[in-house]
This record gives structure tokens, C-alpha cells and sequence, in this order.
């Protein structure tokens, strides 16, 4: 090549790159094209090509010469051009025409190493393996005629996987060797890309031949089954055609019936191999699953209903009425034709408060025995994911529905009775909220139209009678509480222990004891006895132990040979069974001394009794209270030491007795929390008892709220107070005046034995609970 330097028109290149050897038909499009040509001199001419590419030159041109001219089809004028050989590009310098003229210097690619030709063969085979697996076996015949190492690099100008980056970068390489470096790595990855697509291709192919083929051999074999008679519910159970034929069959809202006819359209397009198809089944029977269409008839005899509710459960007058109203309602629906608002099924919430052991869950199942409805228990304490009451949406691998519709599946019936058993003791957490999934179930208004996560179709829950239970409705939230008509289950008296141990829990464990009826006889005053000494609870679970516990020991001494039936168990053998007594009226002892007094409260164990304890001490003036108080309990210790100081002189107290004194209130049972203001009276009249030197009366309870000005404010929970006043052998009870009608709510024969004294203000409470000789009653108080 020659070693001087030349000046020749330069023609930048826009769209692509050519090496030396290469011919091309470049078509003059541009007036700066067609001024090089000219300048060029067309055929036979020469020019310098340049590659402009992402706005720069490339610092190598290649010296081309134009082999002919002529038109394009479409009358554009072309050349033919060959590269030549690489040059360095110099300075512009003036020339003839509108060409750009530059002076150029063709560079040497110097001596070529042992290994090039090497790299020449291991790239002619890799380029031959890329075109071999493309079926360019013509291409790979003209490539073996090309021998020079340096014209088989440059062949890489021509390959579609290089972009014009690569390919100037090519151009720009001068030396051989590095130049075959260079295209042979890219050469390599294309054919490691190649050979990758190749391999997934045919494991999808192979995949395909496979399912293909198991699809065609399960065909066949479900037909030869057929035919031999031997078809099974494993495979015709699945197939679309059964859904269909199941779907036809049932009574399905038309909203349903499009579902169902959807799914089973995409189940006959899925594999049965692909997860979907399980999938679909899946969700396609737990939907023809469910009762669509099918109720049971309530039995409308309302005395009937009411004689199997009485069977059942002794006193829960409250609950027995509200179902006898529905069923009442239901009755003369049916005998008159009315329809039901709205068009919406007749069901009905209720929720049951009370303590443990009074019997509200067993009451749900008495209830759907009376109505002739199915009973279903779903037990909600701890749950604390939202999906347990809506379902687990489809998307979600082994997604299932939720616990209502499980309920109305396992009840067979879309109106059975669902025990909603421990609603107060659901939880929440990162996963949801469940007491906010049951608002639209509890919601009359909502309920026709839930929609279960999982399967997305509307279910009718409006028919539904359901039985929630709690034992308080603190930790209840208020929208759900306000859905729920709620029925205060308060506890048992004495004599209705006695009559559910007598006509239910004596029989219960004398089977559990494996005991005959004959062999064991239980009286009243024995029971009375067991409930009075050895139970203290609103509920009778107490009872059935200390029952079973007595029973099993007459079962040991009847197995051994000790005992002969009948065994006869009075009130006084009771002790010889069970032992000493675990309980006793302590409160006359208590309150014998001033400064002590009984109150009342409610916890969610039922009622219970609770005495205040006031001392005073020498040191600085002040207020202390003990026993775990909650803030409002430790309110009403201040209200009420507050007001004793106030009204010191009308209530016959020294007003110097405060002075350098410190009060100490305690309430005992200091391990139990406590809370709530209506403890105000109780600690008003220890405070007075302490001060005037009067003890408080033994027999006497009280409860109440109390102000700065002295009024006694009303208070809840009566009944459960009164009974466990009852309960503790206490005789009279001091409540507020306002509380006077909630008496309705006890029960006559505990009313008939104790004694209510109603008070307005503190006053009246002192004059009921202290004894005051006529002759030292304060001012203002009446003796009692």
C-alpha cells in the first residue's frame, strides 16, 4: 500500500458500516452524497467513506472505490462501491465542487503473529456453526473461499447481531490479531445465545409432546373404561360435562349459574396437568357444595317450641321469649301471606351476654332444636385473621372460604342456626380486623348480598339465625355491638342452681360415672348445700365438677364393695364426700370492726362482693389507695374523701380529725384488677364508719356512683349484683333510686328474701348501712 498521503472526497456514512472487501449499492440520496460521487468521479473514482454515528466520526475511514453507477427502480441515481483499505483521516483541505475534500493516509496492518491463524480457524468455525444452525449452508461455502486473516475478520461487516457500534469499533481496530480477538468473543456469545434458545425450544417442544401425549392416552383410557363399564366417579366426577349436569340440577341464583358456566368453560381450555385445573375444581365443587335452595321449614308451633326450650335450660326467660317472638312472627307471616320486607329472609342476630357457665352456647343449639333448624358452632376467640370471615381470595395457593360459608355447607341448609361463639375475644393484627369482616354479616341491611373472598358470588345470609355470645361487651366494638340486639344473660339464683342440678347436671354425671339412675340419691338440701358451701359462681360449671367429683367417689366405694345402692346423700354426708367447705359468709366478720364496708360489682365472671377498707394514720395529709384500681375506681376514692371532708360537720364528724392525718383506702383481692365508679358509696361509708367509730351493718351490700355534692348516681349490672348479694348470704342491698325499676329484672324469689333500700343521696345510704344510736345520729341522717 502506498505510504504517502492522498486527498479524496469524503462521504459520511448514517446508517451503516463498511470494511475493506465488501461491495454495496449505496443509493445518492443526499446532495452531499451526490457531490462526492461527482467529485469521485463515478466509476471507476475513488472516496472515502467515514461512519457518523451517535454524533462523532469514526477516527478510521475506509478508502472505497466506485465500481459503477447507474439508478435505482425507483429513479434515485446509486453507485456500486467496494472497500479498499483503512485510512487515517487528515485536515480538509479546498477542492473542486461541494464535495468536502480530506487529505487521507492508508495505514499498514502491520506483520501478522503465529496466532492469527489460529484465531482465523477457531473464528471460521464458530461463524460456520452460527450460519450452520440459521440453514445458511450457501454462505458457509463462499466463507471457506475467504483464506487472509484479515478479510475473515472483516467479515463480521456483514453479521446481523452486531450493532453499528460493534462495527465501527471494528473498523477502528487495525491490528489483526486484536481485530480476530475482538469479533471472535462476540462470535461466541452469539453462538452461546444460540444455543441456549435451541435448548429451551426443545425442552418446550419436548413438554409439549409429552402433555399432548398424556392427554391423548388419558383420552383413550377414559373411553376404554367406558366401554368396559368400569368408569368410576374419579374420572367422570371431574370431567366438565358432570359440573354441567350437577349445575343443572340445582336450584342456583342465575348469578351463580353464569359463574359456574364460566369456570367450567375454562376448565374444559386448562390442561389437567397445569395447577389451574386443580385449581378450578376446586372452587367449582365447594360452590356446588353449598344449599342453594334449601331451607328447613321452621316448626311454627309456638307452645311446642316453648316446652323444648323449657326442657332444655331452666329460667333464660329473656332469650326463650325473643325466640318465641320470632317464631310467633313467622307464624303469622305464613297464615296470612304477608311477604317479608324488603323481600329478605327472616333471620335474626342476637348476641347473649353474660358470665361463664350460664349456658349461652348450649342455649344456640336448644334453639335451633325448637326452631327444627340446623346448628352450626363457629368458634371465634383468637381468631385474629380477617380471611376466617370473608375467605382467602383465589390467588393465594390453597385459598379456602371463609367460615360462613364453611358453616352453611357443613349445615346443609342456607337458614340454619350459627353459634358466633365467643365474639368479645376476637383479636386483630397485620392480617385484618375479623370483627370488621362481620359488620356486613351482622347487618340485616347488607347480609342478602355477601360476597366470600374465595368465591366471589353472592350468598343470601339474610335467613340465617345467628346466636353470638359474649361475656362483656367492653372489648366488643360499637359497630358491631350496635348490629346485634344484645340479651343480658346475668347468672342463676340459688333455688334455679338447684333445679338445673336436679333436672340436668345430677343425671349428666351420674352417666358420666357410669352410674344407674337407682343407685345414687342426690336431695335438695344436698344440692342446696354443694352450691351455697362449695360453688360461687354466676354459672353451675362449678357445680357439675363438684357433682362429678362426688359421684365418682360413690362410683369408687359401689366398685370396691364399700357401698351398697342406693346411696343416699343428705345435706349432712355431703362434708363425708366432698370435704370441708370451700367458701363462707366472712361478712360479718369483716364489718365488725368500722372502717369496713361491703359493696358490689360486676366482673366478667358475673357478680361478685368486694369490701372497702379505710384506715387513717399520723403523717402528712393526703389520700393513699391500694388493690390494683383501675383510674375511676382511684376518682372515686378522691370524690369520696374529698366530700366526707366537705360535710364533715353535718355528718357528726370533728373537723379536726383530718388534720395531720393521712387516709389509706384498700380495696382486697389486691391480684384481680378493678374499675369503675360504682364502688363511690361503698368507700363513702368506710370513710364515715372509720371516722365516726360505727361499724358498718353485716347483713348489708351496697353499689353506687357518688358526686362532690353528695347525689348517688345510677349503676349497671343489678341483677348479677343482687344475685351475688344473694349468693354471699347478704339480706339487704342499697342501691341507687334511679336503679329501682332494674329490680323487675331479679328474680321474685330472690326479691321476696332480701331487702332494697333506695337512695337518692349519701344521706340515705349512711342511714341504711351505719348503726347509729338515735342520740349520736349526725345531722341529717336518720337512725336506722
Amino acid at each position: 500500500m502506498a505510504d504517502y498521503t492522498q486527498t479524496l472526497p469524503l462521504l459520511p456514512l448514517t446508517s451503516g458500516v463498511v470494511l475493506p472487501g465488501m461491495v454495496f449499492t449505496m443509493a445518492l440520496e443526499s446532495d452531499e452524497a451526490r457531490a462526492a460521487a461527482d467529485a469521485a468521479g463515478f466509476a471507476g473514482g475513488r472516496l472515502v467513506l467515514v461512519p457518523h454515528i451517535d454524533g462523532r466520526y469514526a477516527r478510521v475511514g475506509l478508502i472505497s472505490e466506485i465500481l459503477d453507477s447507474g439508478a435505482l427502480p425507483g429513479g434515485s441515481p446509486a453507485v456500486i462501491v467496494r472497500g479498499v483499505e483503512r485510512s487515517a483521516i487528515g485536515t480538509a483541505v479546498p477542492g473542486t465542487g461541494a464535495a468536502l475534500w480530506v487529505q487521507v493516509e492508508p495505514l499498514q496492518e502491520g506483520e501478522l503473529s503465529p496466532a492469527v491463524h489460529d484465531l482465523t480457524r477457531e473464528y471460521r468455525a464458530v461463524l460456520e456453526n452460527i450460519l450452520l444452525s440459521r440453514g445458511a449452508r450457501r454462505i458457509v461455502e463462499q466463507l471457506r473461499e475467504v483464506s487472509e486473516p484479515s478479510a475473515v475478520a472483516d467479515v463480521a461487516g456483514y453479521s446481523p447481531d452486531l450493532s453499528l457500534a460493534q462495527k465501527v469499533e471494528v473498523l477502528e481496530t487495525v491490528d489483526v490479531e486484536a481485530r480476530l480477538r475482538l469479533v471472535l468473543g462476540w462470535a461466541r456469545e452469539t453462538l452461546a445465545d444460540i444455543a441456549l434458545r435451541e435448548r429451551i425450544k426443545t425442552d418446550v417442544e419436548e413438554g409439549m409432546e409429552k402433555t399432548q401425549r398424556e392427554f391423548l392416552l388419558r383420552r383413550q383410557l377414559e373411553s376404554i373404561r367406558k366401554e368396559l363399564g368400569e368408569l368410576g366417579d374419579d374420572v367422570e366426577g371431574g370431567s366438565p360435562q358432570d359440573y354441567r349436569d350437577r349445575a343443572a340440577a340445582r336450584e342456583l341464583p342465575e348469578s351463580v349459574r353464569v359463574a359456574v358456566e364460566r369456570e367450567v368453560a375454562k376448565l374444559e381450555r386448562t390442561s389437567e396437568q397445569s395447577p389451574e385445573h386443580g385449581w378450578i375444581r376446586t372452587w367449582l365443587d365447594t360452590v356446588l357444595e353449598l344449599p342453594w335452595g334449601v331451607e328447613s321449614p321452621d316448626r311454627l308451633d309456638v307452645a311446642e317450641a316453648g316446652r323444648m326450650l323449657d326442657e332444655d335450660h331452666d329460667g333464660l326467660r329473656d332469650v326463650k321469649d325473643r325466640i318465641l317472638e320470632h317464631l310467633a312472627v313467622r307464624k303469622l307471616q305464613g297464615e296470612r301471606g304477608l311477604a317479608l320486607v324488603g323481600g329478605r329472609g327472616a333471620g335474626a342476630i342476637l348476641a347473649l351476654v353474660g358470665p361463664p357457665g350460664v349456658g349461652k352456647t348450649s342455649l344456640g343449639e336448644s334453639v335451633a332444636r325448637a326452631l327444627g333448624r340446623s346448628f352450626v358452632r363457629v368458634a371465634l376467640g383468637g381468631v385474629r385473621d380477617e380471611a376466617e370471615i370473608r375467605g382467602h381470595r383465589r390467588t393465594y395457593v390453597g385459598a379456602q372460604p371463609g367460615r360462613l360459608v364453611r358453616a352453611l355447607r357443613d349445615a346443609g341448609t342456607m337458614n340454619p342456626v350459627v353459634l358466633l361463639d365467643e365474639v368479645d375475644k376476637l383479636g386483630a393484627d397485620f392480617r385484618g380486623d375479623p370483627s370488621s369482616a362481620l359488620l356486613e354479616v351482622l347487618d340485616p341491611a347488607q347480609n342478602h348480598t355477601f360476597k366470600d373472598h374465595y368465591l366471589e358470588v353472592e350468598l343470601d345470609l339474610s335467613k340465617v339465625l345467628f346466636v353470638a355470645t359474649a361475656n362483656v361487651v367492653d372489648t366488643i366494638p360499637t359497630a358491631l355491638l350496635d348490629r346485634m340486639e344484645v340479651i343480658r344473660v346475668d347468672g342463676y339464683s340459688e333455688d334455679e342452681k338447684v333445679s338445673i342440678a336436679r333436672h340436668h347436671l345430677v343425671g349428666r354425671q351420674l352417666a358420666q360415672a357410669a352410674l344407674r339412675a337407682g343407685e345414687v340419691e342426690v336431695d335438695d338440701a344436698a344440692l342446696r348445700t354443694i352450691v351455697a358451701d362449695y360453688t360461687r359462681e354466676a354459672g353451675v360449671r362449678s357445680l357439675e365438677r363438684e357433682l362429678g367429683r362426688m359421684l365418682r367417689k360413690v362410683a369408687t366405694r359401689v366398685a370396691s364393695g364399700d357401698a351398697v345402692p342406693p346411696v343416699v346423700i343428705g345435706s349432712e354426708s355431703v362434708r363425708t364426700w366432698l370435704g370441708r367447705p370451700r367458701f363462707f359468709s366472712d361478712a360479718a366478720d369483716r364489718t365488725s370492726v368500722p372502717g369496713v364496708a361491703t359493696g358490689l360489682a360486676v366482673t366478667g365472671a358475673g357478680g361478685d362482693v368486694l369490701f372497702v377498707e379505710a384506715t387513717a394514720m399520723e403523717g402528712p395529709e393526703g389520700l393513699t389507695v391500694t388493690g390494683q384500681l383501675g383510674e375511676v375506681m382511684k376518682e372515686s376514692a378522691e370524690i369520696a374523701l374529698s366530700y366526707v371532708r366537705s360535710h364533715a360537720s353535718a355528718l357528726g364528724i370533728d373537723a379536726g380529725a383530718f388534720a395531720g392525718r393521712r387516709f389509706h383506702v384498700h380495696v382486697p383481692a389486691g391480684a384481680v384488677p378493678k374499675d369503675g365508679p360504682s364502688a363511690g358509696v361503698t368507700m363513702v361509708t368506710a370513710l364515715v364508719s372509720l371516722l365516726r367509730g360505727a361499724p358498718v351493718r353485716s347483713t348489708l351490700a351496697m353499689t353506687g356512683e357518688v358526686t362532690l355534692r353528695g347525689k348517688v348516681l345510677p349503676i349497671g349490672g343489678v341483677r348479677q349484683k343482687v344475685l351475688a348479694a344473694h349468693r354471699a348470704g347478704l339480706v339487704e342491698v342499697v342501691l341507687p333510686k334511679r336503679n329501682g325499676p332494674d329490680l323487675e329484672d331479679v328474680d321474685e324469689a330472690v326479691r321476696a328474701e332480701m331487702t332494697f333500700h333506695l337512695a337518692d343521696d349519701v344521706d340515705e345510704v349512711l342511714a341504711a348501712a351505719l348503726d347509729l344510736p338515735a342520740d349520736t345520729a349526725a345531722p341529717g341522717l336518720v337512725a336506722a
